[in-house]
């Protein structure tokens, strides 16, 4: 296994899935990749959060 550069689909920003955050989405049991950078990522959670209060 080895980093993977992807572009994020809501910023267009590259960022890089490293080995290890790849081992921890097998972990998990995800079969996608991430399609936001972590920031998008965090961004979105945070509107998930306000909007279920």
């Amino acid at each position: 296994m080895e980093d993977k550069k992807i572009t994020c689909k809501d910023c267009g920003k590259e960022f890089i899935f490293t080995v290890g955050e790849q081992e921890f989405y097998k972990e998990k049991g995800f079969e996608n990749d991430p399609v936001r950078c972590p920031d998008c990522r965090r961004s979105r959670k945070a509107q998930k959060m306000n909007r279920d209060r």
